[in-house]
């Protein structure tokens, strides 16, 4: 199968070719929908806007904030003019986006107003006071010197700041010119987004994606999901500044023509289960703990699932049980998972909708089309089919390096462009791919390999338990022991000693909890993902470990 060709400016301009007037995105709390042509008119008043304020192709502009329309026409209008989107994650607080600002050189910003307890401008203007008497475009900062020119979302007037709807009609008919010019001009190679890696384990890194990576990504995984083949309502509650919503979702419209539905701006179980049923959407994105806050919602039977045939299950290892609750009661039985790095675009491995039921449930699917993949030791040879080992990918999803780290690129990818994802994977001779851990997460519990997946899975078949998370502990005489961190189900009681015996049954002994502790929720990244450092870190404190 071909890889496509093009930049995000010229797919977006052939789809509206296609289908003028078909829905390409809707937002559903927002009350907000465009047809592809009037998504193209508007991206296009942006990104004139945008070079009448100087930005220019190459230019990092960050966008801050949740999902919302001004979120796709930014995507959009930056890449038809070559400048690079920066995504800055909704929950940063003032330090993180100083960090982030200052550590790409962005030249814009473009931001929400606010967002929950989230008052973006206050947090932009605690950086930067000197806007209280600068003009818009005119921005001077001695701890962000790069950055000149602050965006607004909403209607109201910033001191410093322009209004994102007064950028829109700032553009003439010269810079609309220019736009079309630059489509012929702009290379598919140039780098066109940064996204920034969790930093869990440290300052976060920003890996750099071109619109190669990204538009043959969205197109390959789409070609699974089979979404050339049919008419496609994707409803996507992951945040878009992360890869899952911005190449998994967001881009479907211009790789497959497909209609985004996104239910509201951060997840909600009601609002995404409302926009599956109102919307009447084909296919439905989450990660598992998403998945399994819409199965336990209180009015999940209320909703109306016939026009779901697939989705995407994605972000972390996903536990069996959930996938079969989600294959038979949210009417998903060709729902797919799929596996990746934001370094590798993000997506290597998925299934497809008619792998085996078992293979389905149980594993990450096969690598995609134009990518290799290998399980190596600790000495980086091959090691055995069935065996596990470090998974790494190499293809055209591994990005072009993280901006202006050196030698943090070079400690993830080869000379060879091997790219070492840091998770424990087995690999069986059909080329189907099961992660069984991170290396970083592999308990060590006397001299034997416990990985948590393992026992994660085992425990959400209990009746009684609605998600859990395995974590190791320091231990003097077993070097680690294994924490349980367990959430049970609404008005469901169990006790420590009826989890270790559920274990006992089904485990090796070595791999059955040694401490067990009852939780009401987890520390959650915005997409979703359990923070596994910050139950470590609690589980030892309670313990008294230093």
């Amino acid at each position: 199968m071909p890889m496509l060709g093009a930049t995000i400016g010229q797919c977006l301009q052939e789809q509206v070719e296609r289908t003028p007037d078909k829905e390409a995105v809707v937002y559903h709390l927002q009350k907000e929908r465009r047809t592809f042509s009037q998504l193209l008119n508007e991206v296009d008043k942006l990104a004139a806007g945008l070079l009448e304020l100087g930005i220019q192709k190459g230019d990092r502009v960050g966008i801050w904030g949740p999902n919302s329309i001004e979120w796709s026409l930014t995507q959009y209008a930056t890449a038809r003019i070559g400048a690079i989107l920066v995504n800055i994650n909704p929950q940063y607080r003032p330090q993180e986006l100083e960090f982030a600002l200052k550590k790409v050189g962005c030249k814009a910003l473009i931001s929400a107003e606010r967002f929950r307890d989230f008052d973006y401008y206050h947090m932009i203007f605690g950086l930067i006071p000197e806007l209280a008497t600068q003009k818009p475009g005119a921005t001077k900062s001695h701890i962000l010197p790069d950055l000149k020119t602050i965006i607004m979302m909403g209607k109201t007037h910033h001191p410093g700041t322009f209004r994102m709807d007064d950028v829109m009609e700032a553009g003439t008919s010269k810079q609309r010119a220019e736009i079309m010019d630059l489509q012929d001009q702009l290379q598919f190679d140039d780098p066109i987004n940064i996204q920034f890696t969790s930093g869990t384990t440290g300052f976060p890194k920003g890996a750099t994606l071109t619109h190669h990576n990204i538009i043959n990504n969205s197109y390959f995984v789409g070609r699974r999901l089979e979404y050339h083949c049919r008419d496609t309502r994707i409803c996507i509650p992951v945040p878009l500044y992360h890869c899952f919503g911005m190449v998994v979702g967001s881009l479907m419209s211009i790789t497959h023509g497909s209609t985004c539905v996104f239910p509201s701006p951060g997840f909600d179980a009601g609002l995404a289960l409302e926009a599956v049923t109102k919307e009447r959407c084909t296919s439905l994105y989450g990660v598992p703990t998403m998945f399994i806050d819409m199965l336990n919602h209180p009015k999940f039977d209320s909703f109306d699932f016939s026009s779901l045939y697939t989705g995407v299950m994605a972000g972390s290892p996903c536990p069996v049980e959930t996938m079969r609750q989600v294959n038979h009661k949210m009417n998903m039985p060709q729902v797919t998972v799929c596996y990746g790095t934001t370094e590798t675009s993000p997506v290597t491995h998925q299934s497809f909708m008619d792998d085996p039921i078992e293979k389905r449930v149980s594993t990450i699917g096969r690598t995609h089309n134009h990518v290799e993949a290998k399980i190596i030791d600790e000495n980086g040879k091959v090691v055995p089919v069935n065996t596990a080992g470090e998974l790494c990918t190499r293809g055209y999803t591994t990005m072009l390096c993280y901006w202006d780290d050196p030698d943090k690129t070079k400690g993830c990818i080869s000379t060879e462009r091997w790219y070492h994802s840091g998770d424990i994977a087995v690999m069986d001779e059909e080329g189907f791919c099961q992660i069984v851990g991170r290396i970083k997460d592999m308990i060590i519990r006397g001299g034997e390999n416990v990985y948590p997946t393992e026992i994660e899975q085992v425990l959400y078949k209990h009746a009684d338990v609605k998600d859990v998370q395995i974590v190791g502990v320091p231990d003097e005489r077993l070097g680690e022991e294994i924490y349980a961190f367990v959430q049970l189900k609404d008005g469901h009681a169990v006790t420590e000693a009826d989890i270790k015996q559920f274990c006992k049954e089904k485990l090796a002994r070595y791999k059955v909890p040694r401490h067990v502790e009852f939780v009401n929720e987890f520390p959650l990244t915005v997409t979703g993902k359990v923070q596994k450092y910050k139950l470590r870190e609690d589980a030892t404190k309670k313990l008294g470990i230093s």
